[in-house]
């Protein structure tokens, strides 16, 4: 007998569509607020010592080494082989990240490994 694809619930998929949109609407905070933003933007490079600067440092550097699109990558890829919900949530935020954050590359062919995961059989209840 075959097993089932590996297909969130409705529960899940709405937990799935959260964690989406936190990590795109965060992502989409940092650069357009402080990235972009070139009066932030010289102020932290200044030395400025508050929490919008210490997240805009950290994400120029992580987006700068493609941090957030070979996360995604490999996690898409332990998800391919063993499909999980907390794996297609890990993605699907380092993906948003990456996506935003001109990580488009590594980000998308981690959305295509996550897509080629639904094709998969559900993991065999233990």
């Amino acid at each position: 007998m075959r097993r089932p694809l590996f297909l969130p619930s409705a529960v899940q998929t709405n937990f799935l569509l959260i964690v989406g949109f936190l990590s795109v609407g965060e992502a989409m905070y940092l650069r357009f607020a402080a990235i972009e933003n070139s009066d932030v933007a010289l102020a932290c490079q200044a030395g400025l010592n508050t929490w919008l600067c210490s997240s805009y440092r950290l994400s120029v550097i992580l987006f700068t080494h493609q941090v957030f699109g070979a996360l995604a990558l490999a996690v898409a890829l332990l998800n391919l082989i063993r499909p999980s919900l907390v794996l297609v949530a890990l993605t699907l935020a380092f993906a948003g990240f990456g996506m935003v954050l001109q990580n488009t590359d590594l980000s998308a062919l981690a959305v295509g490994a996550l897509i080629l995961s639904l094709a998969r059989p559900a993991p065999a209840p233990e």
